[in-house]
């Protein structure tokens, strides 16, 4: 006997994010992310799934076997080539996809044909509670299904065609049995912060050949566990003038009862070296604008390194400091503006083993630097630290802290940030790892972790889990 699945509804938003040119009014959705079934609205008990990499719509029930279960499930996740749409990755890291116009699932590539191609667009379904999928690339196509196989056809005005191309979006077939990645997608270099008695994470959005990204989220959380995505708050292609390309490693610090982005960019053509970037918003969830109009660290204004990964922390005393750097690791005491410096002050402060992402935090009077060894595309990126009596050193290297745990298929541990709990000695540090259990050094997704203290104040080896 099938079971009945129940439904998860969707939420219908303005119509002006999708057009499609036919008879029909178009009627934009948002659809709910993480692990998620696809059910044929005029087949009922049949599912949306990969078999041999080819999209089918087959029979699920619970006596179904494991694989056909997990096979049928997807994770519903950001758009890999637009924020206001979706792909959907299934339970093996592969992402669905049109080549051919037949749907697959494959390994994502990263470059922009494959972004794109496994990029869908919702819409309003053929009733209530459903929603019909259209390609990014190809707006006037849709995922339909016929004779069971799963293709991207033309639209068609009739009753049959919008019935055979929708879907209602379920609760799992196989649910996911891990905690982690604590946002869906392929996020990295996330930036973890308390604010307003929050918690909000800005990571790298990820899944670009070359991390060619070129926008920032934000999500928020009071429990580390249940995120609210907040959109896009910062791309670089409208709203910043010196860089299109390259959006990398944001964080924010918070001064003067305003929120300040900091954030590495480049352009994709011509002189494509890093540089570093300020932005400001009332909000923590922006919108946050290019404070300078040029960059705060230019990429020939110091000698050595890559201007990228910045991050500032604010001591007990109120003054801040940026630390920053590829290769060759930099700090220096901002001005009480937050987007201006003396050059002059800038030291170089980097440990031995360094190789980017420079983070800083103080704990019972002592202050702590972290940063990320070996190459992110390496399942050997990992992360140490050092302890010193000043924000700017000297430091003495205590050993690395968190690095890959092969045993259970976590691999690339690195470029992290940590938070303390509000009111408590509580700490948590937030990372990025190879998605499980196909990522790369591209293909990336950030979870969080407990990060504890020994007696004598040292951190102890923070174990990554699934």
């Amino acid at each position: 006997m099938m079971r009945s699945r129940p439904l998860l509804v969707l939420s219908a938003v303005a119509a002006a994010a999708f057009v499609v040119v036919f008879d029909e009014p178009a009627h934009a959705a948002t659809l709910p992310t993480g692990a998620r079934s696809l059910e044929s609205v005029n087949q009922a008990g049949r599912y949306v799934r990969h078999v041999d990499q080819l999209g089918q719509l087959d029979p699920v029930t619970a006596s179904s076997a494991a694989q056909t279960k997990r096979d049928a499930t997807f994770t519903v996740v950001n758009g890999l080539a637009s924020p206001t749409c979706y792909s959907f990755q299934t339970t093996t890291g592969l992402f669905l996809r049109h080549r051919d116009y037949r749907l697959r699932a494959e390994s994502n590539t990263g470059d922009a044909t494959f972004r794109a191609d496994a990029t869908f667009c919702p819409v309003d379904g053929s009733v209530a509670g459903s929603v019909a999928l259209t390609s990014y690339n190809y707006p006037n196509r849709r995922i339909r299904h016929r004779d069971f196989a799963l293709w991207l056809d033309t639209y068609q005005d009739t009753a049959a065609f919008r019935a055979d191309s929708s879907f209602r979006l379920v609760a799992p077939w196989a649910p996911r049995t891990t905690k982690g990645p604590v946002i869906p997608g392929l996020f990295a270099d996330p930036h973890i912060a308390v604010l307003n008695g929050r918690y909000y994470l800005y990571p790298t959005t990820d899944g670009y050949a070359s991390w060619a990204g070129t926008y920032y989220k934000a999500f928020s959380s009071t429990d580390l566990v249940n995120w609210t995505d907040h959109g896009v708050i910062l791309d670089h292609g409208p709203d910043v003038s010196w860089a299109d390309n390259s959006a990398w490693a944001p964080a924010v610090a918070s001064a003067n009862g305003r929120y300040y982005l900091y954030f590495s960019g480049g352009a994709a053509s011509g002189n494509t070296a890093k540089q570093l970037g300020v932005a400001v918003a009332d909000s923590p969830v922006g919108p946050f604008r290019d404070a300078l109009g040029r960059p705060l660290i230019r990429s020939d204004q110091f000698s050595g390194g890559q201007a990228i990964d910045p991050m500032v922390f604010t001591d007990d005393d109120g003054r801040s400091y940026l630390y920053w750097g590829q290769g060759v690791a930099r700090a220096v005491r901002l001005n009480s503006d937050m987007v201006s410096f003396d050059a002059a002050q800038a030291r170089v402060i980097t440990p031995s083993g360094y190789n980017e992402a420079p983070f800083v935090f103080k704990r019972n009077g002592r202050y702590y630097f972290m940063w990320s060894e070996n190459d992110t595309r390496s399942e050997d990126y990992r992360v140490a630290y050092a302890t010193g009596p000043s924000p700017l050193g000297p430091w003495t290297r205590r050993g690395v802290v968190l690095q890959k745990r092969l045993e259970v298929g976590i691999k690339g541990t690195g470029h992290h940030s940590v938070v303390r709990a509000p009111g408590s000695d509580t700490w948590y540090i937030a990372y990025h790892r190879f998605a499980v259990p196909a990522g790369n050094g591209t293909n990336r997704e950030t979870t969080v972790d407990r990060m504890e203290f020994n007696a004598d104040g040292t951190i102890r080896p923070v174990v990554p889990t699934l």
